[in-house]
This record gives structure tokens, C-alpha cells and sequence, in this order.
């Protein structure tokens, strides 16, 4: 069964349109879901539409509203926001090419993926696809999707492409007022080069498979255990033993048995000695 689009519409550049569909790239199908349950019958706990001194109401009769002052609300009803025409409603609009390095990480939500919706569109869509990978550019407008309008980014991905969801700057919390805490340290070179140091020696390609969801993991093997019938006595982590609190040392340790190449000016100079041959061939062994 092919999986349905979560969007249809156009992408706009200038003059050109071209139909496409979006689909989420997330997948949610292995998440574990747990549902609220009555202890003592074992039944499933439901949630009702309560007025505080109506009781449960329907759902038909409920609409949105927005509190503008302490339980004051202009009510909205759903086909008022339905008739609000944004062009972004059916169709993205590319309004500038930005390399994707320039946008910060934070500012990154969700991925879809993008397909060309009919055999016409193959052509142009190919086009537009290898054009945005051969500039090594990405592609920013605006879209509606999940009943807001959203910033996002094109981008080839494959023989498709993808389009990224931004958050807006208003979305994010100001860093600086968590960083305040973060004092001026003046960096110590010595450390700075074994830091360095570690980071080069785990250096490498991302490989996603490489990573696991261990606590899912975990809950999916204490469900399949409880299912069969056996309780599960976790069993309390034993304390690490010689952990280092030296900053400097941790350094060294984490680079291997050696401690890694020290720093010329970490080791305290020593009186010149005309070593022998049995302690050179030492010396260079350890």
C-alpha cells in the first residue's frame, strides 16, 4: 500500500511551477506508546470534554478561542480559518538560495520528504534537483503544514529531495540567558592539545547504525518479559572505581594506556645524560 502524502501541492521558482508531494520522513512505527490504565480493573482510563459545571460536552460543539485577557476569549469558528488564504497553503515559494552551513542546527525540526506528483513533473523536478546539488545550495520559503506556516528548506536528497522545516527566531529561547552562568575561563594550551588530541583519535564518518536506542530497547525487553509472565528486579548500577578527577589526567587517560603524547612543555625538564644503549632501546619501547 503506498503511503499517503502528508502535503500536495507546488514548489514556485520565479515563473516555474512544479507539482510535487510531501511525505514524512520520521518514522514512528517502532515507538513504544503506553496508554493510562485503571490499576485495579486493568481497563483503559478515557478522557472526556468537561465544562466546569456543564459536565462532558461534544466535540461539535467545541471551537477555538483565544484568551485575551483572564477567561475572556474571542471564539474562532473552524471554517474562518479555513477561508484565511495564505499562498503557502498549497505551494512553496523559493524566495532565496543560502548555503545549508549557514543556518544553525537549533533552528532545524522536522524532514520530508519530496516527490514529483505526475510524470510531467519528472523532468522539471530532476532539473531543479541537480541544480540545487551541483550549487550546493538549499532553497528557503514558506509552507503550511500541521495547521501553521512554517520556513523550510529544499534540498536534493537522492533521486528525490527533501524539505526541512525551520523554527522561527521567535520559536527559540535566548541563549545568552542561560550561558550567563558560563564563566571566562582562560584555556589552558597544555589541556587544549590533549582535547584535541581525543577528539582526532574518535574522528570519523557518521554512521546513524551505529547509534541504538538502548532505553527502548530496555522497555521493549521488560514488556516481552512482563507479557510472560516474570517480574523484573532491576538491579542497582555498581559504582565505576578509579575515576579520575583530575581534569588533566582524564585527558591523558582517555588517549590510552601512555596517557597519549604529552604536551612538550607538560614534562618537567631534566638534566641532559649520555644514555646508554640498553636505556635508549628502553626508552624507546616505553
Amino acid at each position: 500500500m503506498a503511503p499517503r502524502p502528508y502535503w500536495t501541492g507546488a514548489i514556485r521558482l520565479s515563473l516555474v511551477v512544479l507539482p510535487v508531494q510531501i511525505f514524512s520522513a520520521l518514522n514512528r512505527q517502532g515507538d513504544v506508546a503506553f496508554h493510562q490504565i485503571h490499576k485495579p480493573t486493568g481497563k483503559r482510563v478515557r478522557h472526556q470534554n468537561v465544562v466546569p459545571g456543564v459536565g462532558p460536552v461534544e466535540r461539535e460543539d467545541i471551537v477555538k478561542g483565544y484568551e485575551y485577557a483572564k477567561d475572556q476569549y474571542v471564539l474562532l469558528e473552524p471554517d474562518e480559518l479555513k477561508d484565511l488564504k495564505l499562498e503557502s497553503a498549497d505551494s512553496f515559494s523559493v524566495i532565496q538560495f543560502v548555503d545549508r552551513n549557514d543556518i544553525d542546527a537549533i533552528y532545524f525540526d522536522d524532514p520530508f520528504f519530496v516527490t514529483p506528483d505526475g510524470d510531467a513533473a519528472q523532468e522539471p523536478f530532476a532539473v531543479m534537483r541537480e541544480a540545487l546539488r551541483e550549487a550546493r545550495k538549499v532553497g528557503l520559503g514558506q509552507i503550511v503544514v500541521g495547521g501553521r506556516e512554517r520556513i523550510a528548506a529544499l534540498q536534493p536528497c537522492g533521486k528525490g529531495m527533501m524539505l526541512e522545516t525551520l523554527r522561527y527566531e521567535n520559536d527559540l529561547k535566548e541563549a545568552e540567558d542561560f550561558f550567563d552562568g558560563v564563566d571566562k575561563v582562560t584555556v589552558d594550551k597544555d589541556q587544549l592539545a590533549l582535547a584535541k588530541q581525543l577528539i582526532e583519535q574518535k574522528a570519523g564518518k557518521f554512521d546513524p547504525a551505529r547509534f541504538k536506542d538502548h532505553y527502548e530497547n530496555a522497555v521493549r525487553e521488560l514488556i516481552n518479559r512482563r507479557m510472560k509472565g516474570k517480574r523484573v528486579k532491576v538491579e542497582p548500577e555498581a559504582k565505576k572505581s578509579g575515576e579520575v578527577i583530575d581534569f588533566m589526567e582524564a585527558l591523558r587517560r582517555s588517549l590510552g594506556k601512555d596517557g597519549g603524547r604529552k604536551p612538550a612543555s607538560a614534562a618537567p625538564a631534566r638534566k641532559a645524560k649520555k644514555p646508554t644503549a640498553k636505556r635508549s632501546q628502553t626508552r624507546r619501547r616505553a
